[in-house]
């Protein structure tokens, strides 16, 4: 037998890889999705490292006190601090200009707020800074996070802590010069943040649904697959029980006063293969085959033909399984050939018309009534 999926058959079996291949496909971008969260929690730490002078003394102070920009370049920079001058602090304006930069490699401290990081940047840059250094707002302590920006060539964008940019904007204030060295500290994948963990759940649950789904489709299509091959089988000896005939010349049926199927209201003619039920009608087999198959009863006196021959059709099933099966493997199992060895039996007690069906008191209207009722035979 054919392959199933769904339990659809062969044609609907094959439209299977496509929805297979559509499943493999959402996975594979939740997947890609997985992976940009994850790099995308990616944070570079920066070792800052502060020289100045007090007097004789040279101090210096080391310390893991910042974050690189997420389009920032990872390199080592060095430079002395220059703020803007004026007491706005955020270099927001293209004009600004940063406190008499000395002639070598300068980095301009610059607060945060009032204008975007990239603007900051750019106004910078414009003026010749080796880098940037931006610290946070003020009541916010140490705190830091990774910059989003446009990218600058070449150019390092650092963050750090309020409390150690004040500091070093107080010393510069008051006249000290301060030497900052960057270089790239530590990588640091920030796993538990609340976007990745409210992806993780939802990735979770639909890849869940998706697997617990499809095994459920293949279990139904198991089932489904069982059900209708008992059926067919079933359906075959019955049908191979149900007598089979050959009119002839001479055969009452034949007469002046012949009957007609009253499945396609034609008349019965000499080699026309009749299909004689349980109730003893008879029709053209090409007719009531499939007239069984989609009704299961006799179309003149409604008996039920399946459970005469001991064929038991589940409600579920109903319609849909019968359709299936007299449109792929009962049409084969049915074809003349598979029964030529009963087409030329007898019919039970001659050809004689024989007495009246069962259910013959009961009314007809429809196709019943649109033709003369068709020859019997005695049992």
């Amino acid at each position: 037998m054919a392959s199933r999926c769904g339990g659809q058959g062969r044609v609907r079996g094959a439209s299977c890889l496509p929805r297979v291949g559509s499943w493999l496909l959402e996975v594979g971008v939740l997947w890609l999705l997985g992976q940009n969260c994850c790099a995308a929690g990616a944070v570079w730490t920066a070792y800052v490292n502060i020289s100045f002078r007090v007097g004789s003394r040279l101090l210096s102070e080391l310390g893991e006190a910042g974050v690189f920009g997420r389009s920032s370049a990872l390199k080592r920079v060095a430079g002395v601090l220059a703020p803007p001058a004026g007491r706005a602090q955020s270099a927001c304006q293209a004009n600004t200009s940063f406190g008499g930069p000395p002639a070598g490699p300068w980095l301009p401290l610059i607060a945060r707020g009032g204008c975007t990081f990239t603007q900051k940047i750019r106004v910078a840059v414009g003026k010749g800074a080796s880098g940037v250094i931006i610290y946070n707002f003020p009541g916010t302590g140490s705190q830091v996070f990774p910059m989003s920006h446009q990218a600058f060539e070449g150019v390092v964008v650092l963050m750090i802590g309020n409390l150690k940019g004040v500091e070093m904007l107080h010393l510069i204030q008051k006249g000290v010069r301060v030497t900052v060295l960057v270089d790239v500290g530590r990588r640091h994948i920030i796993w538990m943040n609340h976007y990745f963990v409210s992806f993780a759940i939802v990735t979770t649950a639909t890849l869940a649904y998706f697997v617990f789904y499809h095994i459920w489709r293949l279990w139904v299509a198991r089932v489904q697959g069982r059900r209708r091959q008992r059926l067919t089988t079933h359906l075959e000896q019955a049908f191979a029980r149900l007598q089979l005939r050959v009119l002839k010349d001479g055969d009452a049926e034949l007469g002046a006063s012949g009957d007609s199927c009253v499945v396609c209201f034609e008349l019965y003619k000499p080699d026309d293969t009749v299909r004689v039920l349980t109730c003893k009608h008879f029709f053209h087999k090409d007719c009531i085959d499939p007239w069984i198959l989609a009704h299961g009863t006799c179309p003149m006196c409604k008996c039920d033909i399946l459970k005469a021959l001991g064929v038991q059709v589940d409600v579920e099933d109903g319609a849909e399984s019968l359709q299936v099966l007299m449109s792929s493997e009962l049409s084969a199992a049915l074809s003349p050939g598979a029964e030529g060895a009963a087409a030329d039996l007898p019919a039970p007690g001659g050809s004689d018309k024989g007495a009246a069906p069962q259910n013959d008191s009961q009314p007809r209207s429809g196709a019943e009534g649109a033709g003369p009722s068709p020859r019997q035979h005695d049992p």
